[in-house]
């Protein structure tokens, strides 16, 4: 059996609750959730106190959490798992806010150039999720393709493979999108 269909054997079987092969799967997609964990850190900057590691526990506790998930392959649960870290982030975030009194507001930007963004500030991660949250109830399919891309740090073939959708579709959702968020966040 090919690494694929191993992999997507193996989420059919932690569907029906075998805890093993939830784990197994954990094991063999542990470099790319890694992956997913350094990019939503990258973005994040200084905001968490996780590192890799503990962003990817975290996120492996949620989607463990969730009751009757369905991943039928590898790259929908990496897609869940892109949004797990996103929620974890966000949740740190608003943690940590609650926690302080006040603090400034700064003009934001939203950079597509993923690998070159800085570490953003409390107030862009939360801005930039709320706009998501606004986007999601207009058109679900750009929220996601956002989430995939900006969060999880997806290639566009390969948010276009878990989407069901093709390339350039993907492309013109991302644009949408970007379009939307920039008028969003500027008001």
């Amino acid at each position: 059996m090919q690494p694929v269909q191993e992999i997507t054997q193996l989420l059919k079987a932690a569907q029906a609750g075998d805890r093993s092969a939830a784990d197994e799967v954990v094991a063999r997609l542990y470099s790319d959730l890694q992956r997913l964990a350094r990019s939503s850190l990258r973005r994040s900057g200084e905001l968490t106190l996780l590192d890799t590691q503990a962003l990817v526990h975290e996120a492996w506790l949620r989607l463990e959490g969730v009751p009757g998930a369905d991943f039928p392959d590898r790259r929908h649960f990496l897609a869940y798992a892109a949004r797990a870290m996103r929620s974890v982030v966000i949740d740190l975030v608003r943690a940590r806010q609650a926690e302080r009194r006040g603090g400034g507001l700064q003009a934001l930007t939203l950079n597509t150039a993923i690998a070159d963004l800085a570490p953003q500030d409390e107030t862009h991660v939360l801005r930039v999720h709320e706009a998501l949250q606004e986007l999601a109830q207009v058109e679900p399919r750009l929220a996601q393709v956002v989430e995939m891309r900006y969060f999880g740090g997806l290639l566009e073939q390969e948010i276009a493979d878990a989407l069901g959708v093709t390339e350039r579709t993907v492309q013109r959702d991302w644009h949408k999108a970007k379009l939307f968020l920039a008028m969003s966040l500027a008001a």
